[in-house]
Order: structure tokens, then C-alpha cells, then sequence
């Protein structure tokens, strides 16, 4: 019989399927980004614990410098996966593969690097916010300060007023949408500037509730249909180059219950609230957007360059 958070992770999506994880392997931006940081991040001898480790790869990344590695995976199906695997990699020996609920598990010893990869748009369905804030807690009780450092090691979260086209070869459906930020959607019309919610550094204390309210200018005469939600993690920060490792994730378009027509130069109201790790539809249900003109423009964090 499944506990109360092993039907929650299910519902989730902590407990899907393999071939999901063997997608992410072939997310080459996904990849390149997390061993580039993870290679800039790790120094030899390390020692490195990774919380949720899904295929292992990470923790293999990691493993190239680190002495020791603990990869801890609750899904018993992921665990054998991962194990499998590192078995057929150089260093995979020097990973250990742990089944342990990532909210409970600490190291045998304190570590120099936290990897923790449950990200999702928005850090909506997946519990790294959630999971890295208790780790803090008994990490810190058992041994002490200081903190490892964490990969992400802060993330970046923004929204955007949107038109985006629903018909499905004459099939009318306002569905959420998860589209490639490289791609060009002719469907697709962006009618403001994106704005910052939340900026997450995971080195310091981390709200699990996010909001926003806020106003943006419209630019084009259109309907606004959707809300954009776009995450950047910063998956390390280059202090030498004044630079730092990204990875951006899919766009995830939100339709509007009641779309809203507009003008170029309309002031457009957007609020929400929502628990880091909820569901979309919690998102969604509390999205509301509406025209506020004659209302003084509430101040706004532009998102800079993310693309």
C-alpha cells in the first residue's frame, strides 16, 4: 500500500514513467547546461549528494570529480534504472544509489554540493522549493553550518500576457501548452513585456508561496487568451567571468478562463497565488486578468535578456 506522499508524488508526477527520464537524456539543452554547472561546481575530491536522481546522470556528471556521490531516488523503478545504468559508466562505482524519500534522507557525512533537479515551469507539480528548504533544516541540525552550495543555485520566474491560437484543425481547445523557447509558433502573440514574480536564491530562506499582482501596457490591439509562465535556472554562477550556466525550460502557456479584449495602450491587471509544488489547475484557478484603465500602473520587474 502507497503512503500519503507516495499517492501525492504519484499524482504529481515524482513517479512517472521511465521513458520520461529517458527524454530528459536526450534534452540536449537540459544536458548541457547541468554538466557544464555541475563540472564548474564539483572540485575534486568533493562530496556531492544529489536529491531525486531519476536516471543517475547527474550524479554521474558529478561523480568525474567528486570522491563520493549519494543519489537519492524514491521511486523504486527509477532506482533500479539508475543503478543499472551507472553500472555500465566509468566512475558510476564511486555513486551511490540510496531508495529514500528525499524529504527524510540525509548523508552520512556533510557534503560540498546539493544537486536537486525537481524542476518544473513555474516550480509548479515537482518539490525541489519544498524539499531543499527541509533539507536546510536537518542538514543544519545534524551538522552544522555552513550550508552546501545548491545546483540550481537560484531560479527566475516571470509571466506574460499572450494571444495564442486554440484551433486544432477546426477543434476549439484552450489547453496548456509547453512549447520550445527556440521555436516560433505562428499561433503564438506576445502583447507585453514579460515581468519577474519571483527570483528564488536557494542559498537563502525560500517562501513556498508565490504571487503576483501587477499591470502591464498592452501593445497591440488583440485578446489576451493566455499567460505566458516562463522559469530560468541558474544553474551555477561563473564569479570569475561575471557569468552564469542557464537552463531555460519550456514555456508553459495558460489559457484564461474569461479572455479579455484589449487596445494598444491598455493597462492590463494580472494577479495570482499559488504554493510552490501545486498543481496547475491551483494555478489556474487563481489566475485573473482584467482591463484597469484610469488605475495607476503598478511597478513591474522587466525580465532581462532570457532568451
Amino acid at each position: 500500500m502507497l503512503n500519503e506522499r507516495e499517492i501525492e508524488s504519484c499524482y504529481l508526477g515524482q513517479f512517472i514513467p521511465l521513458h520520461y527520464h529517458h527524454n530528459m537524456l536526450m534534452d540536449q539543452n537540459r544536458m548541457l547546461g547541468f554538466k557544464a554547472a555541475i563540472d564548474y561546481a564539483v572540485k575534486p575530491g568533493a562530496k556531492v549528494l544529489e536529491l531525486g536522481g531519476g536516471t543517475g546522470v547527474l550524479s554521474w556528471f558529478a561523480a568525474a570529480k567528486a570522491e563520493k556521490v549519494w543519489c537519492v531516488e524514491f521511486n523504486p523503478d527509477m532506482v533500479k534504472e539508475a543503478r543499472k545504468m551507472l553500472a555500465q559508466n566509468r566512475n558510476g562505482h564511486k555513486v551511490e544509489v540510496v531508495h529514500a524519500d528525499a524529504f527524510e534522507y540525509l548523508p552520512p557525512e556533510p557534503v560540498d554540493v546539493v544537486i536537486c533537479e525537481m524542476i518544473h515551469v513555474g516550480m509548479l507539480r515537482e518539490k525541489q522549493v519544498e524539499v531543499i528548504e527541509s533539507f536546510k533544516q536537518r542538514y543544519l541540525q545534524r551538522f552544522g553550518g555552513p550550508l552546501p552550495l545548491f545546483l540550481p543555485e537560484a531560479v527566475i520566474m516571470a509571466v506574460q500576457p499572450m494571444r495564442q491560437e486554440y484551433d486544432f484543425e477546426g477543434f476549439y481547445a484552450p489547453i496548456v501548452q509547453f512549447q520550445e523557447n527556440t521555436a516560433i509558433y505562428p499561433g503564438t502573440v506576445e502583447l507585453a513585456p514579460p515581468a519577474i514574480y519571483s527570483v528564488i536564491d536557494f542559498s537563502q530562506p525560500t517562501d513556498l508561496t508565490f504571487a503576483f499582482d501587477a499591470s502591464f501596457v498592452i501593445e497591440r490591439n488583440s485578446t489576451v487568451n493566455a499567460m505566458r509562465f516562463v522559469t530560468k535556472n541558474i544553474l551555477a554562477v561563473v564569479s570569475e567571468r561575471s557569468t552564469t550556466i542557464d537552463w531555460l525550460n519550456h514555456y508553459m502557456t495558460l489559457p484564461l478562463e474569461n479572455p479579455v479584449k484589449a487596445k494598444a495602450g491598455d493597462v492590463l491587471q494580472v494577479s495570482f497565488q499559488y504554493r510552490a509544488g501545486g498543481s496547475i489547475p491551483s494555478l489556474q484557478a487563481a489566475l485573473r486578468a482584467g482591463i484597469v484603465n484610469d488605475t495607476v500602473l503598478q511597478p513591474v520587474l522587466q525580465v532581462p535578456a532570457y532568451a
